[in-house]
């Protein structure tokens, strides 16, 4: 393969990921409050078109034409910095996640449908979420509001406490797959996504279901969504770290928030869940194409992120933190230790 060819392939990729993730954001607020509304009886967007569809083109045309207020006091290129920080650290790891398997254009094959396949890919993907926290820190500090710089104080501690669980949450998997690429990772997980985590002996099992479990709590409160959406809490801190913001960049943070959400599902999708592979590896579940395995899988997990929102209440700030260094942190560092014995005993 030339390498006009690969870069063509590698344009190709682009823009069906980037047009289908952004098309997903567009529509998931629109998803959001239909089933918020759905769970607390009552209607949810309708006026705007059938079933309400048309509410995120309102929502948008609103903003683009909304006065874009600058605060007298802000430090103006941090400020500005900010929100086009937040959404470029949520598409960048769209670059590794594989988000379908090979194919073919015009008879030729393309590879997986991902835009990068690295080896350290899982460190990637890490390591750039973890830069999503600098921008909502620069958004509270550039603004010269005591809301805002409250909302990214706490957001710093939040994102470093969890963060550890995070990562920590993950080394099950790497530990039975034995790479940090992502498609090696989908790969392990051919026969069935439980064919990683079936340790030996059988009653193993529970590192790769607690360490699913512990990651998505972490995806949770690195989103800042309920109930760990400290840095935000609008009864508290007037929407937080984003008070000061208005147009488009107010909306290019609400973009990196649920563009964040399916990164989450993604990787979660991915490390845990078989990523492409159908769930039940026989016919006919193994005739439906892969993408859509994929997307189903990540459909049922922003679901989640919903569902968590319409029920659950927020943590006060005291309770965050002693639920993610006093509960979650020393169950993680277990629940490696119990990996590392179903591995050594399965051996």
């Amino acid at each position: 393969m030339s390498a006009l060819e690969i870069a063509g392939y590698a344009v190709l990729k682009i823009i069906l990921i980037v047009t289908a993730v952004m098309g997903t954001v567009a529509f998931l607020p629109w998803l959001e409050r239909k089933l918020i509304g759905h769970f607390q009886q009552r209607f949810g967007p309708y006026r705007v078109g059938p079933f309400g569809l048309l509410q995120p083109l309102a929502d948008a045309i609103k903003l683009l034409f909304k006065e874009d207020i600058l605060p007298r006091q802000a430090d103006r290129v941090l400020y500005f910095t900010a929100p086009c920080l937040a959404l470029a650290t949520a598409m960048m790891n769209l670059a590794v996640i594989p988000f379908g398997p090979a194919f073919t254009v015009l008879g030729r094959d393309a590879g997986n449908l991902q835009i990068a396949d690295v080896n350290a890919g899982l460190l990637y993907v890490i390591g750039i979420s973890s830069l999503g926290v600098y921008s909502i820190f620069l958004a509270g500090w550039s603004s010269s509001n005591k809301y805002s710089l409250l909302g990214a104080l706490r957001s710093s501690a939040q994102m470093f406490s969890y963060e550890l669980t995070l990562g920590l949450s993950v080394v099950t998997v790497l530990m039975a797959a034995g790479t940090f690429q992502l498609s090696g990772i989908v790969a392990s997980q051919e026969n069935g996504f439980w064919n990683w985590w079936v340790f030996s002996p059988q009653w193993l099992v529970l590192p790769g279901v607690t360490g699913f479990f512990l990651f998505l709590i972490s995806g949770f409160a690195e989103t800042n969504r309920l109930p760990f959406d400290l840095p935000e809490a609008e009864t508290e801190l007037v929407a937080g770290y984003h008070t000061e913001y208005s147009s488009m960049k107010f909306a290019m943070f609400f973009m990196a928030e649920y563009m964040n959400m399916i990164v989450v599902s993604s990787i979660a999708t991915t490390l845990f869940l078989g990523a492409w592979h159908s769930p039940l590896p026989f016919a006919p579940f193994t005739s439906i194409p892969g993408w859509i395995w994929f997307g189903a899988k990540v459909f049922v997990l922003l679901f989640l992120f919903i569902w968590v929102r319409a029920t659950l209440p927020r943590f006060r700030y005291d309770q965050l933190m002693k639920f993610g260094w006093n509960i979650l942190l020393p169950l993680a560092l277990g629940n490696i230790f119990l990996a590392a014995v179903g591995l050594m005993v399965g051996t």
